[in-house]
Parts: C-alpha cells; structure tokens; sequence
C-alpha cells in the first residue's frame, strides 16, 4: 500500500468485553438498605420511621426549591432511590457492551454515567443512548434493560475515513464530515487527505469519484477544495490537475485517455489544467520552459 495515497487502512483491534466491576457499598447504600429493610417489616411496627423519612424529604425539598439546590437534592434522591432499587436486586450486576472497536469498555460506561451504584430500575434507557450518541464517534447506540440485573448496550462506531487539513492542522473524519479527532498530526497517513474550507464535508464525494479512475486514485496524494466550488487534484510528483465545478468525471475521462496516449501524468509539467471542456491546458516546469526557449526558432521554408 502507498504511504498517503487514497487507500482505506487495516481495521483496529477490538476493545475488550467484560462484566461490570462493583465497587464495595458506599456507607449511604448500607444506609439505605438499613432503612429498606426496616421498612419491609410489618408498617404498624415502624410507622413512625416511616413518617420520620417522608418528613425529612418533605422538608428536605421545600429548603432546596427555596435555597436554589433542586438540582443537588434531585441528585441526592436519586441516589437514594439506586440504593433502594439495588436493595431489592434491581442493580447492574452485569453490562454487556458491544459494537465496540475505537471507543473502550471503560470510555462508553463513564460517558453513560454508569456506575456500580447505578440501578436498573432509574436508569433513563433513552436518556443514556442520548448521551452516548453525543460523542462523535458513535453514529448509532441502543440501550436496552434486562430485568433484574442485565443492561445491554450496543453501538455503531463511526470509522476514519479521510484527513482534513486546515489551518495547518490535520483531522481524522467520518465519512459524513464529521470530526472524529482533532490535530492528529503525523497519524493515519494510509488515509486519503482532503484539503480546504469545506473539504471535510465533500470529501466522500470525491473519494467515490476518483474511485473510479484506479490509474489516478494510484497517483493522487490529497484533493485540494477551491473556494468550496471545485476541486484540484495534487499528485505524487507535484502536478496540480484543475477539475472543472460542472461534471468532473469527463474531465478525468479525458485525463485517463491523455495518458494513455501521451504520458500527461508524468511529464514535466507543473499544471494540468481540465476545467474548459475539449480543451486542455498545461503550466511547463522552470527546467522545461528554460529548455523550450534554448530550441532554435523554426523559418517557415523548415514549416
């Protein structure tokens, strides 16, 4: 394979698989579970526990509306609620993760805000599969929950597809345009390059186009957008091919058959310029113009 031609890499490993690791009971979920179990035992023996409990929340929430910290008090009831629903073996003893190949087991938890506190019963199935879906390499995520104690999480990775320069910067983006990683510098360089304001979102269209043509795919480093209209080719050896804005596959139909014919790709030219139907225009190379004026002018009896 060429270093830098546009050609897809190998795949990537897959990230590793497993069950999910539980961390020892905080002190608020032995707490909690204390308060379960008393709670589970006939109510006219405890019921003063339990008005002792609704008083605290209720009291508990009035302060927090009043003092700002709704969201605090929220998070510490739902706390309290994983505690119970785990009380009664509704948590994540196990989470099965697959689709997987980039982003790591451990990556996809943390951006679900999966914890081993965490319990089946609370969690937002569609919340999760939003979040998720948040982060750019992940196209598609679905989340399912497994009663008692299973969660099922399967996604689609976004793959590299191409790198963007811009602003002297490389990125590593999806097939749709979408930014995968930022300022990758020297990585990735089996990857096709794209290059310009706008490239990263056109880049899958003329990748597919110069998919067609294997003799110049072969010899073609990186597509330069021009004032997001039209593209230039730049090959390995330097020269630049304007394509025109309108039906650059018959530009690159006579370019094929240029070569062909008269070796156009690897002669000593700078420019190869497509962009007037039936007609071609070429940029000679300081040593070939030099060349040229040194031949001796042609009489018109040698005509």
């Amino acid at each position: 394979m060429n270093r830098g031609g546009f050609h897809r890499p190998a795949g990537l490993r897959r990230a590793p698989q497993g069950p999910l690791d539980l961390a020892p009971p905080s002190r608020f979920t032995l707490f909690m579970r204390r308060v379960f179990v008393r709670l589970s035992e006939p109510p006219l023996k405890h019921i003063g526990l339990t008005l002792l409990i609704s008083l605290f929340v209720g009291t508990g929430a009035y302060g927090a509306v009043r003092g700002g910290h709704a969201e605090i008090f929220g998070n510490v009831l739902h706390e309290a609620g994983d505690a119970v629903a785990r009380g009664f073996g509704l948590g994540i003893v196990q989470a099965e993760i697959s689709g997987n190949r980039y982003l790591s087991r451990e990556e996809i938890l943390e951006r679900a805000g999966i914890t081993a506190q965490t319990s089946l019963l609370l969690l937002d199935a569609e919340s999760v599969r939003a979040t998720l879906k948040q982060d750019a390499r992940v196209a598609q995520a679905s989340v399912r929950k497994l009663y008692p104690d299973r969660l099922e999480i399967v996604i689609e990775e976004r793959e590299g597809y191409a790198r963007w320069q811009r602003g002297g910067k490389m990125h590593l983006i999806a097939r749709d345009g979408t930014v995968l990683e930022s300022d990758i510098g020297g990585k990735s360089v089996d990857l096709p390059l794209v290059i310009g304001l706008g490239a990263e979102k056109r880049a899958a269209g003329l990748l597919d186009l110069i998919a067609r043509f294997p003799s110049v795919q072969e010899v073609t480093r990186a597509g330069v957008l021009v004032a997001e209209r039209r593209w230039n080719l730049r090959l390995k050896n330097g020269i630049d091919v304007r394509l025109p804005e309108e039906d650059p596959a018959l530009a690159l139909e006579r370019l094929v058959q240029l070569d062909k014919s008269k070796q156009i790709m690897t002669r000593d030219v700078t420019v190869i310029d497509l962009r007037v139907p039936d007609r071609m225009a070429v940029g000679l190379s300081d040593e070939a113009a030099a060349a040229l004026k040194k031949q001796p002018k042609r009489t018109g009896a040698e005509s």
